[in-house]
């Protein structure tokens, strides 16, 4: 299954009474199905997964999937913190629809995770799960971070087929392309990391700002593909205000903050994040101005 090229990790909408807003989800998935994404991730850190129950989460894996088409990748995150709760997330998952399941790692009892604890929950996850698995290393929220050492054993098992990596050292990144199999996709998790992700070996992005900007993240993927490095450096310069205020400054409340700008319905944080103040989003529409020059 190829994961190269840039995909969405979308928000979940909630409405005036706190539940899944499967209507708005919908509309909304339709506006990114006439950009030029690969898929989309449903459920991940930037769709408030771990503020969800399972049938919440179920209701929106079934709503995204009426609306993604089989041309596009449709994922579906599925970590949970204990290895039978995230195979039976990765079983309803594919019998929604998944194509593939992205499986972030465990940390609440952050000093026993260890690569032997890493290689058996994944390896228990990868045995069960009907679809494809994608490993998720996001240190800044887990705590936790899932090494080389422990994913180049992982990625021997036939149904693990790549890796999001979210933090922002590319050192690890390399490494992790290096002491895996080349059929293993390794996929950046940040815009501000994007094209030197790209350059050391991932085959592509699973980016925040890919919701908000589908055209300019993939013009740096095609940039970079093609070789044309002064140009994509220019684009991965111009991104980076954008990725820093939907990352670590702003997070999802910055993600539908900048949708709503950009004509996107897709409701308020979960409590207990809050919307914005006002002049965080007045910070984010100066952002958003300078990429109406950016051709598709």
């Amino acid at each position: 299954m190829n994961f190269a090229g840039v995909f969405a990790p979308i928000p979940t909408p909630f409405d005036e009474h706190d539940r899944i807003d499967t209507a708005r989800l919908k509309t909304a998935l339709q506006k990114w199905m006439a950009t030029s994404l690969d898929g989309v991730v449903v459920l991940g850190s930037n769709g408030e997964a771990a503020l969800m129950d399972d049938f919440e989460s179920d209701q929106a894996i079934v709503a995204a999937r009426d609306v993604v088409p089989p041309s596009r990748r449709f994922i579906v995150g599925t970590g949970r913190e204990s290895t039978q709760a995230a195979i039976r997330a990765s079983k309803r998952a594919a019998e929604h629809g998944a194509d593939a399941v992205l499986v972030r790692t465990p940390g609440f009892f952050k000093t026993q995770m260890t690569n032997d604890a890493f290689v058996r929950h994944y390896t228990a996850v990868a045995d069960a799960s009907p679809v494809p698995v994608l490993l998720y290393n996001f240190t800044a929220v887990t705590g936790v971070n899932l090494l080389p050492a422990a994913v180049a054993r992982i990625a021997t098992h036939p149904n693990v087929v790549g890796m999001k990596e979210s933090g922002g050292d590319i050192g690890q990144i390399a490494d992790l392309v290096t002491s895996t199999p080349a059929t293993f996709s390794v996929i950046a998790g940040t815009a501000g990391t994007f094209y030197p992700a790209l350059n050391v070996g991932a085959v592509g992005g699973i980016l925040a700002l890919a919701n908000v900007l589908p055209d300019a993240c993939m013009k740096l993927f095609m940039l970079t593909k093609a070789g044309r490095h002064e140009e994509a450096i220019a684009v991965q310069r111009r991104l980076m205000p954008m990725a820093k205020l939907l990352g670590q400054q702003y997070g999802v409340p910055g993600l539908k903050a900048a949708l709503k700008l950009i004509g996107y319905d897709v409701g308020v944080p979960r409590p207990p994040l809050a919307p914005l103040p006002d002049a965080a989003v007045a910070a984010i529409r100066d952002a958003l101005a300078q990429f109406e020059e950016i051709p598709a």
